[in-house]
């Protein structure tokens, strides 16, 4: 304990340090608070569907009592769906920023509806949101490099150096103070993130994961500073080589690897099935409706029976070709989403090599704020638009009349529950930063520990 109060005395002395400390400690707690204001507000975007529903409902019913057919209904009748974020979301926005959770849809098209809220500006998407995830991959290694890179060319230029290399442990006392260090910062980021775990429900098993992901940043970053910090070179060296290393593994190589993905693996927008879906839509008004009834009844058998279209218009035609045109851009659909896991697939490959990147693909996914599990909320979306399709098609191919009671069987949407846990690709992912963490930081505390003058 004496060394370990002697230490604690020598780092508080240093003002760069104790105030990069209490920095640390400050934006990682402002993160942890962002995060969960963010969420809450999400929840309570959530919470008000459900009452706007109802009164849209009854807006309808009052509107079309008595039917003589469920096309009005059908069309008119928009349905909620929303993604609930997870108890870990606060840690980890991901997606959730740019991507939509909540989505109203109609027994119309789906394709059109899925991607219709997909645009947005970039200038406001560039920044991101400040979290606690963007604290841990982006702004930690930098009090790192604050802390550890004078770690011994500091004792060179007060002239201590030599005396403390001649000290028989000279090795221990250079781990103890890298040590203090390491548990120093890790406190600054673990104890907000254990706040707002508490506070957010978090599970026991995923705050450790948490907790594993920033001890494996950090492990990484003072293994890599340590190593600086033993070469022989002057403090104003050491922090900028560093800094130089924070530049090129933070910024630069993820953003070289996302344009080496893009190229590599091409996909379209999903507003270009929006509009590939619509034209067919738009088109199916020149077709003969035989035409559109036999492209439908040849994925809906059991309706080949009710294909006559008397009159000028029928409802059942209308929905007839809107998911005809879901059915033609199928294949580009699927297309899309391969694509899109593919890029996803190999930005999990780079996070093996990259610390920043395997920490943010283990977060997101342990926050389910990823690629998956926004397409997991697309699946979803596609379930129920099937159950409202079934739910009107009875009424519309056997001009059934919608009264008011059917408006209460009306089917309703059931949220995906998040599992709040890594997957076998994030504890691959995670496995990955901890061999990559631990040799990095053995090789700085070997090298440190043969350090002479």
């Amino acid at each position: 304990m004496n060394w370990l109060a002697h230490e604690m005395r020598l780092v508080l002395r240093s003002r760069l340090s104790a105030c990069a400390l209490l920095l640390l400690l400050l934006l990682s707690a402002l993160a942890v608070w962002s995060g969960m204001r963010e969420v809450e507000r999400q929840r309570q975007t959530i919470a008000r569907l459900a009452p706007l529903h109802e009164q849209d409902v009854a807006a309808l019913a009052a509107r079309y009592p008595d039917s003589k057919d469920a096309g009005n209904p059908a069309y008119y009748t928009f349905y909620n769906t929303w993604d609930p974020p997870s108890a870990a979301a606060f840690l980890a926005l991901g997606l959730r920023d740019v991507a939509p959770y909540v989505l109203r849809i109609r027994a119309l098209g789906l394709q059109a509806q899925l991607y219709e809220g997909e645009t947005f500006n970039p200038e406001v998407a560039l920044p991101g949101r400040f979290d606690f995830a963007f604290v841990l991959i982006y702004l930690a290694p930098l009090f790192a490099i604050a802390l550890l890179h004078d770690l011994v060319s500091g004792e060179r230029q007060t002239g201590r150096l030599r005396l403390l290399l001649a000290m028989p442990d000279a090795g221990r006392l250079w781990r103890r103070r890298a040590g203090l260090r390491y548990a120093l910062l890790f406190a600054c980021l673990a104890a907000p993130a254990c706040v707002g775990a508490a506070l957010s429900g978090t599970g026991i098993v995923a705050t450790g994961i948490v907790l594993a992901v920033t001890a494996a940043c950090l492990a990484f970053w003072t293994g890599l500073s340590l190593l600086v910090a033993s070469l022989h070179w002057r403090s104003v060296t050491n922090a900028t080589v560093l800094m130089g290393a924070w530049a090129v593994l933070t910024l630069v190589l993820p953003a070289l690897a996302n344009v080496a993905l893009i190229r590599a693996i091409p996909v379209h927008q999903g507003v270009d099935l929006m509009l590939a879906q619509r034209q067919v839509v738009h088109g199916a008004w020149e077709l003969p409706r035989e035409e559109t009834m036999r492209k439908f009844v040849a994925s809906h058998p059991e309706w080949k029976d009710h294909t006559a279209v008397p009159g000028r218009f029928h409802w059942k035609w209308y929905f007839a070709f809107h998911q005809v045109g879901d059915e033609s851009v199928a294949g580009a659909a699927r297309d899309y989403r391969g694509g899109l896991l593919a890029r996803q697939a190999w930005t999990g490959r780079l996070g093996w090599l990259l610390p920043g990147v395997g920490a943010q693909a283990v977060l997101h996914r342990l926050a389910g704020t990823d690629l998956p599990a926004q397409l997991a909320y697309q699946d979803a979306i596609a379930a129920f638009h099937r159950q409202i399709r079934t739910f009107y098609y009875p009424y519309l191919f056997n001009d059934r009349p919608f009264g008011t009671a059917d408006f209460a069987r009306q089917p309703g949407f059931v949220p995906r529950v998040p599992d709040g846990m890594p997957g076998r690709d994030g504890l691959a992912a995670l496995l990955a930063l901890f061999v990559l963490a631990g040799a990095v930081q053995l090789a700085g505390l070997w090298r440190l520990g043969r350090l002479r003058m």
